[in-house]
């Protein structure tokens, strides 16, 4: 999102007490700085959590079985049936 924030400032698109906001300006800088950081974060971060969900999802079908199976069956916080 924030390239496309960093392409609308440059087009100027973006109005500041009815200025536009072009390249140099503060929102220009801010929105560089946006996307430079946010560009390892989303390459990085996404396949991780992917590979946490699946895991997630796998361990708990694994032990459904037995976390059902904890305290006769109304688990670990004994809530009823």
């Amino acid at each position: 999102a924030w390239d496309n924030a960093k392409k609308y400032v440059e087009k100027g698109q973006v109005f500041v007490d009815g200025v536009a906001q072009r390249k140099g300006s503060e929102i220009h800088k801010a929105a560089v700085v946006g996307d430079t950081v946010g560009d390892p974060l989303k390459d990085t971060s996404g396949p991780a959590l992917n590979i946490v969900m699946k895991l997630m999802a796998i361990l708990a079908l694994v032990f459904a079985d037995f976390f059902k199976s904890i305290n006769s069956g109304k688990g670990l916080f004994d809530l009823p049936h």
